[in-house]
């Protein structure tokens, strides 16, 4: 349809343009200026998050050093020296190289001359529990064997991996006391343990859940309510002969003793370990068979009928 305007000039075209770009540049700058807001609020809430999860973190840490101050030997330093076997007590089912004999005349009973089987292990430890899986039938079996007497070692070279609640040391030390109260339901206990074994890295069970997995497995109220009991000692710690007196969980000493032992017996900690008749089983080139049922049965019938 014709038209009377007229058409614009190429300069009012080129001033249109510019005062369109123009505007365009001022909306960019305006969302680019929205958009360092809203970025900046986010980095905020970050940050305060951050900050928040962190304090959080230290809160639960130093609530758990409170709570769990009592529980490792010597408060757990580093610079703590082991105690001797001989100068802690010790479950009354617990033999004097720190384990806890059973065999088919009991728990805390070696059989003569048989084939023994030590296993050292420590409650935090996952390949621990997938070697009990693996074994419990197998172990409870060998147990009831004549010519076989196993071995039970607890240690706790994994309490800093909870988080400061010492899981390994806690979980070692209801266990010793299971031992030495009621010896009857201890390889019980220890499998139930595995059964609910919480992930390392993790705070682990409470006290209260350790208590109900025990009485789960028969061990009385009465044996459980002892758990979290504690004792006086003294301690000394690298570099000093000056001894500390310090307060800790009845059998706490108990196992640091025979974490401590450990090294000496075998030249290293690690778990689990297996020794048969005083040589590691298997190879380092055959640890798979730990978690193989079956191949640790067959391994220590053999060594018995080699015995004649």
């Amino acid at each position: 349809m014709p038209t009377n305007d007229p058409r614009p000039t190429k300069a009012q075209r080129r001033d249109d343009a510019r005062e369109k770009a123009l505007q365009m540049r001022r909306a960019q700058e305006r969302a680019a200026r929205r958009n360092k807001i809203v970025a900046a609020a986010v980095l905020l809430v970050v940050v305060l998050g951050a900050v928040a999860v962190v304090w959080f973190t230290i809160q639960q840490s130093n609530k758990a050093k409170e709570q769990y101050g009592s529980v490792v030997y010597g408060a757990g330093g580093t610079d703590v020296v082991a105690p001797a076997l001989a100068d802690v007590t010790a479950p009354s089912t617990a033999d004097d190289t720190g384990a806890i004999p059973i065999s088919a005349a009991g728990v805390g009973e070696e059989g003569d001359d048989d084939v023994v089987v030590t296993i050292y292990f420590d409650f935090m430890c996952p390949y621990c529990g997938r070697f009990d899986a693996a074994n419990t039938a197998d172990l409870e079996a060998l147990a009831q064997t004549d010519g076989v007497t196993l071995k039970y070692r607890p240690i706790s070279f994994l309490d800093g991996s909870s988080k400061n609640t010492n899981y390994s040391t806690r979980a070692a030390n209801a266990a010793a006391i299971v031992a030495d109260k009621d010896g009857e339901h201890f390889t019980a206990f220890v499998t139930a343990l595995y059964e609910n074994q919480p992930a390392e890295g993790t705070a682990g069970l409470t006290d209260a859940e350790i208590a109900d997995i025990a009485e789960g497995v028969g061990v009385p109220a009465t044996v459980t309510a002892t758990f979290t009991d504690t004792v006086e000692g003294t301690f000394t710690t690298a570099g000093s002969e000056t001894e500390q007196t310090g307060t800790w969980r009845t059998f706490s000493a108990w196992v640091a003793a025979t974490t401590n032992q450990m090294t000496a017996d075998v030249g290293r900690i690690g778990t689990p370990t297996v020794l048969i008749d005083g040589t590691v089983w298997p190879t380092t080139e055959q640890q798979g068979l730990l978690y193989e049922p079956g191949q640790l049965k067959t391994a220590v019938e053999a060594a018995l009928a080699a015995k004649g």
